[in-house]
């Protein structure tokens, strides 16, 4: 960026501008710096982005930049030398007030445009940037931060100038900083000087070559051409001993060969005496050390300097005086593209208010709101059962649940009486809808086929067979057993069916938020604007509320439902436990007796072989068992050669009872219509009981007919009843 033109321009007016003309281009000018700074505050506070008109400074940790502000407000605040090391940008406003003969500098409040009161003393303006700093920082948990503090000075010393003051570059992060706070300084410098409309001030000091610059080339990268950058050599009076001739001077000042032709640094020292002295002492020393470094290169060098060329950069008098009529113009041409946006911004806060204002209206019209809220219903109703009959939006990687997460979030996590993990097919799948129902009830019918009928104590199978012979009847071991797999079957399997109709809830119970996001996203697809009961918390509350009632209530009903169906298979009356013949022919009334009708009820609902493995676990051959009929003869004096015991694993395996991944051999059933049998057995049963140390004994006997039955019961529960309630329960309503 050229500056002697700019400042020659702007010392020598010309002769045409009156003095009533330059008074009111004065005044213009302070008017026009007042409204940006307005802007500013403004922009800060709402955290808006304006594309105003404002100087960044930027340079190493201890390059200057302090010393050059103090220089520029005319008054020093850090007398002590306080290290503020700073990690956050601050915005200084200079307004030049000839009135105020001693600064009034403010701090603007954090998260608000209004500044608070000021500060008495000038020595505590750097204590405040410091704690305001170390808050932040420890609020936020970070080494650094953007957002800028504000400060307000005004004074009769200072022209009219906007600067922002950034952290200073290091090398190295201080004691108790993380070790990337160097970049993290270097990456926010640069987001705050990229925008195009502000102007970078650089400061470097004047003991470092432009070849072994450590920043310069930062620099390139966000201003290659240094077209909106401004170079400050700072300390300039540490150089002046180095040069004893003309063109040792010519040549350092034109640092030609590294900034290019149109780029001229300025040239600027301060005062070293930091004693506490008066305000005006401080300016008088600032024009004397400018005057020195002048005469210096006047009188201390042979042939002196090219002050044709170089006097309009050399002094911080010149630098000040270049940044506040560059600033002004940068305001000046930045006016009317600032007025068109803030008329924009005007525009879309009239559309807002119009719009907010119609919905205030909206809001006494009754049937109005009565009308849109039936179709928000209608519309999260639809996407809900859309989502049931199958649906991949939205994203399933997003919003679905694996089973794992289902079990988690549903607060759900183990299938009541169940030790072992169940995972059904597809549990690492992200589900949700209809499959995500799908795969709980899968899930269930894992878990109930892996409850076996529980073990049963000899006294309680005593006092259950020995109850029946006193009444006499020649089912006593068959009604003992189905005694005993029906209360298993009460206490078993309950607890299953409401915790599958729970998880099923939760499923469905997740849907409205997936709903919610259909919606948006095809009102935003069909450019329809949803905002018509957008803010109506109420609304939307009770919407949800009444939705998690609805599921609620399915839940309930579903329970009572499945409920019905454990007691009616497992009630004294049921004929799931005897297949006796009697049972036998109403099976047989569907068909006369043909061949191939009973190789089709065979089969019915059993999958083909080489498919065994993909069916739920124990459900082939239970299911074989419920629909097919054959006989073992069960001798009446049971064999002394055979333990019970043994004799009851055997047949334990051959039910498909212990979990053997293997194939299952056909579980043989007992005939309850054996009175003769039945009655020798009990006849024995009263002495052989207590014992239980052979084959054939009522206990065994019963302990294998108790689990024939409760698989049984288990089979008929899943597979004919559960499962089409819990569909039709949970899924036909909607």
């Amino acid at each position: 960026m050229s500056s002697s033109s700019t400042v020659a321009g702007a010392d020598a007016p010309t002769p045409s501008k009156t003095p009533s003309k330059r008074r009111r281009s004065h005044v213009d000018s302070t008017s026009r710096f007042e409204a940006y700074n307005r802007l500013q505050g403004a922009a800060v506070a709402f955290g808006e982005t304006l594309p105003i008109p404002e100087i960044v400074a930027v340079g190493g940790q201890s390059d200057g930049k302090s010393s050059l502000l103090e220089a520029l407000l005319g008054f020093r605040f850090n007398v002590r030398e306080v290290e503020m090391g700073t990690r956050r940008p601050l915005i200084l406003q200079m307004v030049h007030d000839a009135s105020a003969l001693e600064p009034r500098c403010r701090f603007q409040e954090e998260d608000s445009e209004e500044y608070g009161s000021p500060v008495v003393l000038a020595s505590a303006i750097a204590d405040i940037i410091k704690s305001r700093t170390e808050a932040l920082l420890k609020k936020t948990k970070t080494a650094v931060s953007p957002k800028p503090i504000v400060m307000r000075a005004e004074y009769a010393h200072c022209p009219n100038l906007t600067i922002i003051d950034t952290p200073g570059f290091v090398l190295k992060a201080k004691k108790g900083e993380p070790e990337n706070t160097p970049d993290e300084i270097l990456s926010m410098v640069k987001s705050l000087a990229s925008p195009p409309h502000r102007i970078l001030l650089f400061l470097q000091q004047s003991s470092v070559e432009w070849c072994s610059s450590l920043w310069l080339d930062s620099i390139r990268e966000i201003d290659p051409a240094f077209r909106r950058t401004v170079i400050v050599v700072s300390k300039f009076d540490n150089r002046l001993k180095e040069f004893s001739d003309r063109w040792e001077v010519d040549r350092y000042l034109s640092a030609s060969g590294y900034l290019g032709d149109n780029t001229h640094p300025f040239f600027v020292a301060l005062p070293k005496d930091k004693g506490n002295v008066s305000n005006d002492e401080f300016r008088r020393q600032i024009s004397q050390v400018d005057s020195e470094v002048l005469h210096h290169l006047r009188e201390g060098v042979k042939g002196g300097f090219n002050e044709e060329k170089f006097k309009s950069s050399i002094g911080f008098g010149r630098l000040r005086d270049y940044l506040e009529s560059e600033l002004q113009k940068k305001y000046k041409e930045a006016t009317p593209a600032t007025l068109a946006l803030l008329e924009q911004r005007c525009n879309e806060l009239t559309s807002e208010l119009a719009r907010m204002d119609s919905k205030i209206q909206a809001n006494s019209d009754v049937s109005h709101l009565r009308k849109f809220a039936m179709l928000q219903a209608a519309s999260i109703s639809n996407h809900v059962g859309a989502l049931i009959d199958g649906a991949a939006d939205p994203s399933p990687e997003l919003w679905g649940k694996t089973t794992v997460e289902e079990r988690s979030r549903s607060g759900i996590g183990v299938w009541p009486g169940i030790t072992a993990d169940v995972n059904p097919p597809n549990a690492t799948l992200r589900l949700y809808g209809g499959a995500a129902f799908e795969r709980v009830l899968h899930e269930f019918r894992c878990a109930a086929y892996s409850i076996e009928c529980p073990s049963v104590s000899r006294e309680k199978v005593a006092n259950i067979l020995l109850a029946h012979t006193g009444r006499g009847g020649g089912r006593g071991i068959t009604e003992a057993a189905a005694e005993i797999a029906r209360a298993a079957a009460k206490s078993w399997l309950a607890p299953l069916l409401d915790t599958a109709c729970d998880r099923l809830a939760f499923v469905l119970g997740s849907l409205f938020d997936l709903a919610l996001e259909r919606n948006r996203s095809h009102d935003s697809e069909c450019g329809i604007k949803g905002e018509d009961m957008d803010g109506y918390v109420g609304f939307h509350a009770a919407l949800r509320c009444a939705y998690n009632r609805f599921i609620g209530d399915l839940a309930k009903k579903c329970k009572q439902l499945v409920r019905h169906h454990l007691d009616s298979v497992t009630c004294p009356y049921s004929q799931v436990c005897y297949f006796n013949d009697s049972y036998s022919k109403v099976l047989e009334l569907s068909d006369t007796s043909s061949a191939s009708h009973d190789a089709r009820r065979d089969q019915e609902n059993i999958p083909p072989e080489k498919n065994a493995q993909e069916t739920t676990p124990g459900k082939a051959a239970e299911t074989r068992d419920v629909l097919r009929e054959s006989h073992i003869t069960i001798p009446e004096t049971p064999s002394p050669d055979q333990p019970g015991d043994a004799a009851y694993g055997v047949v334990k395996k051959e039910l498909g009872i212990c979990n053997d991944m293997g194939p299952r051999k056909r579980a043989s059933r007992i005939v309850g219509n054996s009175k003769n049998s039945d009655n020798a057995r009990l006849q024995n049963g009263v002495i052989l009981f207590g014992s239980g140390e052979r084959s054939g004994s009522p206990y065994s006997d019963i302990c294998v007919s108790a689990a024939q039955h409760f698989a049984r019961i288990r089979g008929v529960l899943v597979e004919r009843g559960v499962t089409s309630t819990l569909n039709s329960g949970f899924l036909t309503p909607w």
